[in-house]
């Protein structure tokens, strides 16, 4: 139906068999690689000498350009063929990535970081055509649920595999399995080829003055984004340049499209009520599954969690996914697409309430099964809102599909940024208040205080014989723990918020499900056959 999109022909089964395993292949490449770095970024930190700040960049290199490169991809595999375009990237991105395991310093490391973004944006539509292609026409409902669904095995597979690959080395491993990896992928989509599709002529030069002035606009924001919880918001006047900048570029990019007679961006629709409740629905969703990997994670790491007491806690979350989407995939329909949203925000909302009363016992198998539940979510909720934006854009016509692309990657790229950004700095401010009413509450004189103290020098009594100094460092304890026990209850927070996003947002869903069958109740019948 679209011009790129690979031919939708017959195949035996075996050949079903070997597409739906190279499209599983080349949508875990990916996304693992991005995931890797989010996973043991402490690591990578500590091994090339950075300090937290100057790490954050890593990752926000990544969403910097895959935003940059969503711009231009669904024009690229219209005129070129998305098969040739990926062939290209995967290229690029191997001598890069090869060039890093020889020069292993900051600035390459970020070089890789935004080749990684870049082939990212062609390699997830080219894994989930090729798991398309691995399913009769009849079920291509449960095509689109699953190749959306497999999406979201990168973070916990990243989780799971990161142990067995620190213990062969150190980040080397990791950039080598990498390497290896995108390798593969490589090869498998040169031997296996995707049916060929129509292509034709749709680049203008005006296309590139628009990306030159979108790019660096979603690049300035997603800086800031990444920073904002470590530099603080208002400490660092460059942040506020740098949202001038970007809204200033926004502002020039939407005049240049307005008036075009064939834009790549349709700014005529963006501004009605349908892309409106979209965007929103996109971000929340993005936002309240943030819970899994930045609040969950972020507890269980302050309460001295490593990745080895991880691998039954992501083989959970490995089993939520593929949960929800062999649920989704069986009960997908026109008619479930809503239902299915509905019951995912609901397991959510579940999940954060479990999760609000987290102490210095909770451990990863308190978390498996509210964890499971976002697992579970994720995977529901990503093949009606996609299919649902696309079946509104197609309503428009083939060129609204370019914005529609747009949009749904701004809302889970930046947002994959967002969330952290949000419940990071609540969490920061939360923590404060808590940690300056646990430390007014201890008073040396108090008893119990006493004897808290009593046992934190003890610790130090047979190996410092200074008593002023043992007191110090028991002292010191004492305050890791109120500062470790601030931490926690301010997670606990981060959950309760959570949650009352996700109930927020389930009303508004339960309002539009109402608007909705009352609109079709008043509805005039539809004119008798003659």
């Amino acid at each position: 139906m679209i011009p790129g999109s690979p031919a939708s022909i017959r195949h035996r089964p075996s050949i079903r068999v070997a597409y739906l395993t190279v499209g599983i292949l080349i949508t875990i490449t990916s996304g693992l690689a991005n995931a890797l770095v989010s996973a043991n970024l402490p690591q990578i930190q500590g091994a090339l000498g950075l300090t937290p700040v100057r790490g954050a960049w890593l990752p926000a290199a990544y969403v910097m350009v895959n935003l940059s490169a969503n711009l231009i991809l669904f024009k690229a595999r219209q005129q070129f063929g998305i098969r040739r375009f990926a062939e290209v990237a995967l290229a690029a991105y191997l001598a890069i990535t090869a060039l890093h395991l020889f020069v292993d310093d900051y600035p390459t490391a970020l070089l890789v970081r935004g080749a990684s973004g870049f082939v990212g944006a062609p390699l997830s539509s080219l894994g989930f055509y090729y798991v398309m292609q691995g399913f009769p026409k009849h079920l291509m409902g449960k095509a689109i649920v699953v190749g959306f669904g497999l999406t979201q095995l990168a973070l916990p597979l990243a989780w799971l595999l990161s142990p067995a690959l620190l213990d062969l080395g150190d980040w080397h491993t990791l950039y080598t399995f990498e390497f290896a990896l995108a390798l593969c992928t490589l090869a498998a989509v040169i031997s296996l080829k995707l049916p060929p599709g129509i292509r034709i002529k749709v680049f203008e030069r005006t296309d590139f003055l628009t990306f030159l002035l979108l790019a660096p606009a979603f690049a300035l924001i997603a800086g800031v984004l990444a920073q904002g919880q470590l530099q603080w918001w208002s400490e660092q006047p460059w942040m506020a340049w740098a949202l001038l900048a970007s809204l200033a570029l926004l502002l020039l990019a939407f005049l240049v499209e307005h008036h075009r007679a064939n834009p790549l961006i349709q700014t005529r629709w963006i501004g009605t009520g349908e892309v409106i409740r979209f965007v929103i629905a996109a971000l929340a969703f993005r936002l309240i599954l943030s819970e899994q990997s930045y609040a969950a994670a972020g507890l269980l790491r302050t309460l001295g969690m490593g990745p080895d007491q991880f691998r039954l806690f992501y083989l959970v979350v490995i089993a939520g996914v593929l949960s929800g989407i062999a649920i989704g995939a069986a009960t997908f329909g026109p008619k479930t697409m809503m239902p299915m949203a509905i019951a995912a925000v609901i397991l959510v909302l579940i999940a954060s309430l479990l999760d609000s009363d987290a102490t210095n016992d909770t451990r990863p198998n308190n978390m498996m099964a509210s964890q499971a539940m976002i697992a579970m979510a994720g995977a529901l909720v990503m093949a009606p809102l996609i299919l649902h934006g696309v079946m509104g854009a197609l309503k428009k016509g083939a060129d609204h599909i370019v914005t529609f692309v747009i949009l749904f990657t701004m809302t889970q790229s930046a947002g994959a940024l967002l969330g952290p950004a949000i419940y990071g700095t609540f969490q920061q401010y939360r923590q404060h208040e808590y940690s300056g009413q646990i430390t007014s509450h201890v008073d040396p004189t108090n008893p119990v205080v006493a004897q808290r103290l009593a046992i934190q020098r003890s610790i130090y009594a047979a190996r410092v014989t200074d008593p002023v100094i043992g007191g110090a460092g028991g002292t010191a304890l004492l305050q890791q723990a109120a500062t470790r026990e601030a931490s926690i209850r301010a997670y606990n927070d981060v959950f309760r918020l959570n949650a009352i996003i996700a109930f927020t947002f389930l009303l508004w869903c339960l309002w539009r499900v109402a608007v909705q069958l009352r609109a079709a109740r008043q509805a005039p019948p539809p004119p008798a056959a003659a």
